[in-house]
Parts: structure tokens; sequence; C-alpha cells
């Protein structure tokens, strides 16, 4: 692809198909206060070529979907290979920057499971242009991102406020594949990004200055929506997948989540935090009962946080199954009733000899919005549920129905799960060590101390790993543990060798949403 010092239009002839198009996840402040997390590094997924397209020309969003969201971002075209670039020396391999959309389906999201291959892969689902802007003339932390919606402002926003500067993104991928001539690099989009519908028409602009790509125009149209269930997933969304394409619960027209003990900020906390962590700071404060044993995740890597809805199941007894086992019963009623953001929590007894969920209610909990399961008892369909989108922790796989062992019979009480007791409200974390349960009350100190430790034991690591014995360093003595604050001092600010008095690092400017 050749560029000049002066603009030219770019279409599908133009620009040549590039190797690969590389997208970043969050990558804006605003974007990571929107969402309620914030990387401590960038992460990256592909797109297929075939989902390339230019200004003014449609995308399709099959018929029966609902959720078909834009994500106006800033396109980079590499033009010099480069393999272990320094940071200091990306942008000389950038040859031009223009304006990109990152259309995305969230029905297909869940399927995906994160790779975004059906989601986002679509032919026509990442327009670029119309023209490019020469990389050498402009300063990638001062570019300009804006996108409209029907002729409305709706995204707008600066390189300067990127968690991840540009140039350390190209070095980053750089260390881990070459970046070719002519690939494409979707660098994360801003806050703003939200659901478009047929009719609708959503235009991206970049700007560096007195240079502009110029507005990059889609018009979206409804396409044939017809999925054969026998060769994948179908479509299919809940409450959070529509909260997350639209931006906001309120943008999605959806009721204000219930109150809550588990704040934004505290499952952010959460989810950093190992279960083994949360564990060992909750016997420190005295809690050795905590814990909801002998339950594993269907799929390893599963994070679970959330706030406990209560299940109680008694001992299968004929006259009693005949009248509460059938119809509309305890169980059902609670799948059929879980909020957004609720753990559905079974006491089984223990007894893994017969299912306490399947395929059809995980679904449901699914479309609820439910953040997931905990059961010690057996899930039936296992295999199913391990597919579906939603964690589930149990004591394993039976194929039996409930009338084998249990009877549903009451929930929203206090029950004992796997050897804890679980109230309602209590909060749930699970992960593949296990289960936990924080009392609300204590849950946030908790999570700080577990934070804490790991990065205290991040660091005892690395001197392991430096050649250092464990004895006096693991756990520290007074003299690892001075020189372990000294660095951690340094980490944070500066420390006055005379004085060890601490200074605050200045502000960096553009670190700020």
């Amino acid at each position: 692809m050749r560029t000049g010092s002066s603009r030219r239009p770019m279409t599908a002839q133009t620009l040549d198909t590039p190797g690969k198009i590389i997208a970043v996840h969050i990558s804006y402040e605003s974007r990571a206060a929107e969402r309620g997390r914030r990387p401590e590094a960038p992460s990256y997924f592909f797109k297929p070529t075939s989902s390339m397209a230019s200004s003014g020309e449609t995308v399709e969003r099959p018929a029966g979907t609902e959720l078909l969201a834009f994500e106006g971002e800033i396109a980079l075209v590499i033009g010099t290979a480069g393999r272990h670039i320094r940071a200091e020396d990306a942008w000389s391999h950038v040859s031009a920057v223009t304006a990109a959309n990152d259309w995305g389906l969230y029905d297909l999201r869940a399927a995906d499971k994160g790779s975004n291959v059906r989601n986002k892969g679509r032919d026509g689902y990442t327009p670029l242009g119309p023209e490019l802007i020469p990389a050498p003339e402009v300063n990638p932390e001062s570019l300009r991102l804006r996108t409209w919606k029907n002729g409305q402002l709706v995204q707008e926003d600066t390189t300067a406020a990127m968690i991840f500067p540009l140039r350390q993104l190209l070095a980053d991928l750089s260390q881990h594949l070459t970046l070719e001539a002519g690939d494409v690099i979707l660098t994360g989009t801003p806050a703003g990004a939200s659901v478009a519908e047929p009719g609708d028409v959503v235009e991206v602009q970049v700007d560096a200055g007195a240079l502009s790509s110029g507005r990059l125009i889609s018009t979206v149209t409804e396409g044939p929506g017809d999925f054969d269930p026998s060769l994948g997933s179908l479509p299919q969304v809940n409450d959070i997948q529509r909260e997350e394409a639209w931006g906001s619960r309120e943008s999605a027209g959806l009721p204000q989540a219930p109150d809550s003990a588990l704040s934004e900020q505290l499952r952010a906390k959460l989810l950093e935090a190992p279960v083994a962590g949360l564990s060992q700071e909750m016997r420190k404060r005295g809690f050795n009962n905590v814990t909801i044993d002998g339950v594993r995740p269907t799929r390893s890597g599963t994070k679970l946080i959330g706030t406990a809805r209560t299940l109680r199941f008694v001992p299968n007894r004929e006259d009693l199954f005949a009248s509460h086992g059938g119809g509309f019963n305890a169980q059902k009623q609670v799948f059929d009733s879980v909020d957004a953001g609720e753990v559905i929590v079974i006491e089984a007894r223990g007894e893994r000899g017969s299912g306490t969920l399947g395929d059809i209610l995980a679904l449901r909990a699914l479309q609820r919005g439910a953040a997931g399961v905990v059961t010690d008892g057996g899930v039936r369909d296992y295999s199913t549920v391990a597919d579906i989108a939603l964690p589930v922790f149990s004591q394993g796989a039976h194929p039996a129905v409930l009338g084998h062992k249990h009877v549903p019979w009451d929930a929203d009480l206090t029950i004992a799960c796997g050897g804890a007791t679980v109230q309602p409200g209590d909060i749930i974390v699970g992960d593949d060590d296990g289960v936990i349960v924080l009392p609300p009350g204590i849950a946030e100190d908790v999570a700080d101390a577990a934070l804490t430790k790991e990065i205290e034991d991040a660091w005892i690591a690395d001197q392991v790993k430096a050649g250092h014995p464990v004895d006096g360093l693991f756990p520290m003595n007074s003299t690892w543990r001075a020189r372990y604050d000294e660095e951690r001092g340094r980490a944070q600010g500066t420390v006055d060798p005379q004085s060890q008095t601490r200074v605050e690092a200045p502000a960096v400017e553009g670190e700020g949403p």
C-alpha cells in the first residue's frame, strides 16, 4: 500500500487486503470506567480480513437478533514490517491512520467465549476509511476520534486518554508476532459505543489537527437470520449482554439492578482476588467454615462473582414429591426469577447421586442475567451445561432427575451448601480452587487485604526466582520486610534515602479518564 504526504481515498480497491486484522479490547480510560473494569495490560483478538468493508456500504443485522453494536475506533495500517519493536521506534512502522467501526453482534457473544469469531467476524463488520492520514505527519498522542449515530455525536475522545498508548500496543504485539506491511490494528473504543438498528446510520471520523479521515459511513440493514441449529449455537441474549451492548442498564431500557452489597468497585477487586487468597484472609479473621467444599467448575478458568439467591432440596419422599415436585415448583420459581448478578446456591446435602439442574434451567438462568449456580449436588446434561456461558460449580455429572434423591422444597432462606452456611445476599466468589462465602459487611476489607497479599507474594516469588532461599523470606522477616517496603515505596512514588520519607510521584498528564 502506498501513502504520501497527501491523503487519498480509501476503498476496497486501493487498500490492499491485510495479512491480519488485530483488535484491542479495553484501551480507553472512559471505556474502562463505563465497563467498571480497568485492565492491567492490553489484550487482543483477531478479526478475519473477509470482514473488511468500505465507507458507504451496509452492515447487516440478522433477522431475529437485537444487539448489533457499533464501536468507533482508530485504525493503524502497518507500513514497515517489524518484530520486537521498541516502543520509541514503534510509530515509524505505521504508514497510515484511518477510521474504523468494530461492529459486533452481541447475540453471538456468549457462544464465542471471548474469541469474537462469530460476534465480530461477520462479513462487513470491519469497515475502514474513507481516507488515509499519513502517520509521519501526525502525533500519535494527539488523535481525536468521534462517532455519530443518526447525526447525533455519541463518542468523542482522544489518544491522550488511552490506558495504553499506541506505541505501547505496537511494541507489545511485536514481541509476540511479526507485524507485516498492510496489517491493520484496531485500537479500541472509548465510552459511548452502543446499539444500532436497521435504518440507523453510524459515522466515524478520526482527526489529527487539519488532517482527517473523513466520515466512515455505515447504514444498518436487516439480513437473513437463517441460522442452522444442527451446525452450531443459535443467537441468544440476556440482560447482561443488553447492558454491555447498550453501555448501561438505563440505555438498554432495563430496570435498575436491585440494591446489593456488591458494588462495581468491589466486583472489580474480587475479579482480581483469588479464592485462595480470600480464604486465607477470612481465616485470619476467625472464619474457618466459609468454603463450599467439594464443588468444581464445569469449565476450567471460570470466575464466579455474585450475591446469593438460595434454594433448598430435602431428601426425596414420595408423598412430598407428589405435592411439591411437579408443576411450577420451588426450583423452577428460583430459576425463573433470579436477578442479574445473583448466584443461585443450592442445598442438596452433598448428594451427588442426582441432578439438581440441567441445560434448560441453566439457559433460563443465563437469560435472566444470573452470575452463576453453585450446587453441592449433581448436574444433568453436564457437557451441554458446560457449553453454556454460565459459571456452574457442582459435585459433577449425574443423569438422574430430581425425584431420584430430592424434593425441591423452599427458597430464599438460610441454607447449608458444601458444609458452609449461606444466607441470601451473601457474596459468592468462585474459581478453579473452589467457592467461598463472604459476609457482605467485611467483603471489601477482605478483598483489599487479599489483593495486597497477592502483590506481596508476587514480589516474594520474584526473589525466589532470583535465587534467594525461602528461609526468612517466606514469610518475610524484618530485613526482607524493610526491603519490600522500600521497593514498593519507590514503585508508588519515591523514597528519600536519608529520611526514608515517601514523596508522591508527580501525576502524568493524560492518565485520568
